[in-house]
């Protein structure tokens, strides 16, 4: 924590820029999962129930299910369930795209903190006629800590973005599964 106290400190605009794009962007990262998680696993409960239901031979009528909304009193077809589904993922999907971009940016971003930063120490160190590795290795080193940051954020903006992915792929399998149990009883 030092580190990141100590980069404030003794970093220019840019570092410091650098760093508060990268904390917002894992402030993002974060809103975004826990919303999307917590969305999705009410979603994943009603498509369960519903497609529980179905299988054991209820109707259309008695559906839970965001497939049944979308159908609605509509005559039942391949084409209208599809649509409904797509339609349903768009709309469960959004806000993950931005997942994605965080977490191939971010990485970008942290190294451009750290080429300004390497760029700034040696600035720095052009007046002095000599000098040695223990004054150039803090300073480098410091400017290190851009890229950590830019990895770290990356490495949660990916990981929730597979889990969230994998979520929507369960839900779409059960939209799947009811649309064929409605086409076979339609």
């Amino acid at each position: 924590m030092n580190t990141i106290f100590d980069y404030f400190s003794n970093s220019g605009t840019i570092g410091t820029i650098v760093l508060l794009v990268l904390s917002f962007y894992l402030f993002l990262v974060f809103y975004i999962y826990i919303y999307k998680h917590i969305s999705l696993n009410r979603v994943l409960d009603v498509e369960k129930k519903s497609l529980s239901y179905l299988a054991s031979g209820g109707d259309i009528s008695g559906i839970i299910s965001k497939l049944g909304k979308c159908i609605g009193n509509s005559v039942v077809s391949k084409e209208l369930l599809k649509a409904c589904e797509t339609s349903l993922l768009r709309e469960l999907s959004s806000g993950t795209t931005w997942l994605s971009i965080v977490a191939s940016t971010a990485p970008f971003i942290g190294l451009f903190g750290t080429v300004v930063g390497i760029l700034d120490s040696f600035s720095k160190f052009s007046t002095h006629s000599r000098v040695s590795f223990s004054i150039i290795a803090p300073a480098i080193s410091e400017a290190l800590v851009a890229t950590a940051a830019g990895i770290f954020v990356a490495i949660f903006a990916y990981t929730f973005h597979q889990l969230i992915i994998r979520k929507l792929y369960i839900i779409n399998t059960y939209l799947q599964s009811q649309s064929e149990i409605l086409l076979l009883k339609g």
